[in-house]
């Protein structure tokens, strides 16, 4: 799957490994990288061979935000246009480039930050749409985008309150302040710190695999209840629940599961069946 300019993506054991390899410009997201990142995510969601994706970044560091470049002035061509047409098509712009990160969230498997480094800016909005977050103890955090004249707009503000202190989020936002793995952690931003890089690697990819193992319909399910229950009431994600459960529980893996309980192995489970459109079902797509 290594068909990408901003990403090297490649999977084993169930692991798919999605690399941004730009390390000399420290990650930083061109237009390309927002194009590619959705694609790449819902093509391991379509086929899925990956079980778990962990996210990385070559180099020093994670990511650095948004590539400068796309500042840029536009060339108008000295043709005047229509202020209020040209904001509403900014809007569909910035619609755009909140589904980049949403594919993180809204795709089937688990979804694991590796941060080492910088994460600022967009790097936020992005690991903020993972499951889990894990960096190294050389990692700095900013909401950078106040600095530059913006409110951080693809995720950072709708996502940080529900994984921080609303208080602390307000904060950080507010001022632009650099934050440590240390506050990080006691946030609840981070889920766990690591000594050095390597041993974030070794540590994200043991937790990789170790979900990985499991039924990956079971996970599938986890996650699409979380994600469901942040944004709804008990009593709606109860029965949320209850309908999926009573739909989707599988005998076969429960007695996967109970025979590697009893005979003290790994259980062994079935792939999530691909997903295909519905036109692709009659053939209309090659």
């Amino acid at each position: 799957m290594s068909k990408y300019t901003c990403f090297d993506v490649t999977v084993k054991d169930h692991v798919a490994h999605v690399v941004m390899n730009r390390p000399d410009e420290f990650n930083t997201m061109t237009r390309l990288f927002w194009k590619e990142l959705p694609e790449l995510i819902k093509e391991l969601d379509k086929n899925a061979e990956a079980r778990v994706i962990l996210l990385k970044g070559e180099g020093k560091h994670f990511n650095a935000g948004m590539d400068l470049a796309n500042f840029a002035p536009a060339d108008k061509g000295g043709v005047k246009k229509d202020p209020a047409r040209m904001r509403e098509t900014f809007y569909h712009e910035v619609l755009e480039l909140q589904d980049t990160f949403s594919a993180l969230e809204e795709c089937r498997m688990p979804t694991i930050a590796s941060i080492q480094g910088a994460c600022v800016g967009g790097g936020i909005d992005m690991v903020a749409a993972c499951d889990i977050r894990h960096c190294s103890s050389d990692a700095f955090f900013k909401i950078a985008e106040v600095d530059i004249g913006l409110a951080a707009d693809v995720g950072t503000l709708q996502r940080l309150p529900t994984l921080m202190p609303l208080g602390a989020v307000r904060e950080l936002a507010y001022t632009g302040r650099k934050f440590l793995p240390d506050e990080a952690l006691s946030l609840g931003f981070m889920n766990k710190v690591y000594a050095s890089k390597e041993d974030l690697e070794a540590g994200s990819l043991a937790l990789a695999k170790d979900i990985a193992s499991k039924s990956p319909l079971v996970t599938r399910v986890i996650k699409k209840q979380i994600n469901y229950a942040r944004d709804h009431s008990v009593k709606e994600s109860l029965d949320y629940h209850a309908a999926w459960n009573s739909s989707l529980i599988s005998g076969q893996d429960m007695e996967a599961a109970m025979k590697a309980f009893m005979e003290k192995s790994q259980a062994n489970y079935d792939d999530l069946e691909p997903t295909h459109s519905f036109w692709e079902k009659d053939g209309l797509l090659p």
